[in-house]
């Protein structure tokens, strides 16, 4: 991946002229006045890693398995939300470890763990590298309280390790990217069918220990939902997890690691419920009149069926500045409202009949049937808006996304709380939005920010955050549908579980992990 920006290198995109000049125009976007650094010109922090414990760690997984250059070090520093770009863009690898170990097993990472526990080393887990929340950067708290900092980079267990056609499972290694692994269950004419944006880069493990939702979670559930089983390395120990898909032998230790973020345990091995690989797709556009219609028409699918396996509404504002051409949306020539991309796959005799269905539904409520045109540009782009991102960054302007949910009674006014507190603290940026997963009881908000960076552009999207973060929270949304807590939504993590709730979060922690030095400063309020 860039190691400043999204993806890969050879695919960046620059921003066309006119559209710059129209950034200027209606957002005062005007370009930065220093250029980026180059990855030659960045030093990261000496380490502070004494030598005698590199050893002991290198004794371990072998020292071709131990790096330390300034290379690998920089590209293990952050993620990949704005602030950490931003601070990579300027050359600031200050989070940087001292060293990166790359284990090759679970008696490895165990191992690793233990001498980390011993000698006092914070340990971050590194998957793909793709947390958009800060949850990758625990330097400060190392220099505080560890005598050093490692990254953890689990992308040697990358195995496909067993296929259950009977019980339909597969068991899968955390270090495996998401192309990898559905290239491994493709042999086996399976699927995970899980597709999020970070699909081309984020790992298994990382999907696992952020509770990711992919784009199509309405057909295939949400990664937590494919979890039924885990391996779990902790400084105090292994845990196996998950005997049966489900169970009354009291409550699912599962769902403690899910969502952890690496603060609890390692992930070493995953055993996922996978699907057969469909034999069709179909994609296409439907046009609503108002979000508010729109809305209407989501929730009655996801409640009455039938459902679709993507199932998307965005708003006016995103409809006309992503999606709408001179004619209007998908060249219809009245122009405005607002688009639904609705997808079906599956078995070739079953998705007809469910698009068919779904479509009465979608007429009968008020939609205007657009064609395979724009659905099919969506599919086709689905992985592309991260590289828009860092050319838009490049040309001078903030671009950040921030996600919450609610139940379908609540969604408009924490749809309205967000855009009032973005406004509020930005002036006049562009504020985009669209529903990206839908469930019987409620919906998930998306929303993209664009502004023009200000003389602090780090001070001015912290302010804006918190803005955002407070209006979720007073709206009664929670604070991640599927970003995660990371650093930055620990205080509104907090306020949303409450004290008790943080001291359940505190015990868990102190137990499995005494020393306190899995990825610290992430989660635990």
């Amino acid at each position: 991946m860039l190691w400043s920006g999204w993806g890969d290198p050879a695919k960046a995109v620059d921003l066309p002229g006119p559209v710059r000049d129209l950034l200027g125009k209606l957002l005062g976007v005007r370009a930065p006045e220093t250029p980026a650094a180059d990855l030659a010109e960045v030093r990261p922090p000496a380490p502070a890693l004494p030598p005698p414990v590199l050893d002991e760690l290198r004794a371990v997984v072998g020292p071709a398995h131990v790096r330390c250059d300034d290379e690998a070090r920089v590209r293990h520093a952050r993620g990949r939300s704005t602030p950490d770009l931003m601070r990579l863009r300027a050359g600031d690898a200050s989070g940087a470890p001292d060293a990166v170990l790359l284990p090759g097993s679970h008696d490895e990472v165990l191992a690793l763990l233990r001498i980390c526990a011993e000698r006092r080393v914070a340990v971050v887990p590194f998957g793909g590298g793709t947390s958009v929340v800060g949850g990758l950067t625990a330097r400060e708290e190392a220099r505080a309280r560890f005598t050093g900092l490692v990254a953890l980079d689990l992308t040697r267990l990358n195995r496909l390790v067993a296929v259950d056609t009977e019980s339909m499972t597969a068991e899968l290694e955390p270090g495996l990217r998401g192309p990898q692994a559905e290239e491994l269950l493709a042999r086996h004419g399976l699927t995970l069918g899980h597709f999020p944006q970070s699909f081309e880069y984020a790992t298994l493990g990382g999907f696992a220990a952020a509770r990711s939702s992919g784009q199509a979670s309405a057909g295939y559930g949400r990664f937590d939902d494919l979890v039924v089983g885990m391996t779990v390395a902790t400084p105090r120990g292994t845990l196996e997890l998950g005997r049966a898909p489900k169970s009354a032998a009291g409550p699912d230790l599962r769902q403690v690691i899910l969502g952890s973020e690496g603060a609890f345990g390692v992930i070493t091995s995953l055993r996922l419920r996978v699907r057969p690989a469909p034999q069709t797709r179909l994609y296409e556009g439907w046009r609503f009149a108002s979000f508010t219609e729109g809305t209407a028409a989501l929730r009655r699918l996801a409640q009455d069926g039938p459902l679709p396996t993507v199932l998307r509404l965005s708003d006016e504002t995103e409809t006309m500045v992503g999606l709408a051409g001179p004619e209007g949306i998908g060249g219809s020539a009245s122009g405005g409202g607002c688009l639904v991309v609705a997808g079906y796959e599956g078995a070739a005799e079953e998705v007809p009949l469910r698009r068919e269905r779904a479509a009465g539904v979608l007429a009968g409520l008020g939609g205007t049937p657009l064609g395979a045109g724009p659905g099919e540009s969506w599919a086709h782009g689905r992985y592309s808006a991260p590289y828009l991102r860092d050319c838009l960054l490049a040309a001078g302007a903030t671009v950040e996304t921030l996600e919450t949910a609610a139940f379908w009674s609540g969604l408009p006014r924490l749809y309205d709380a967000v855009r009032l507190a973005l406004h509020g603290a930005l002036g006049s940026p562009l504020v985009m939005c669209h529903i990206s997963h839908v469930y019987a009881t409620g919906a998930s908000l998306y929303f993209t920010v664009v502004t023009a960076q200000s003389g602090d552009p780090l001070a001015q999207w912290e302010a804006a955050k918190h803005a955002a973060n407070e209006a979720i929270v007073a709206a009664g949304g929670t604070i991640s549908h599927h970003h995660g807590v990371g650093r930055d939504h620990r205080a509104a993590y907090a306020a949303e579980i409450g004290e008790l709730g943080a001291e359940i979060l505190r015990g868990i922690k102190e137990r499995l992990d005494p020393q306190g030095v899995l990825n610290p400063g992430v989660l635990i309020p």
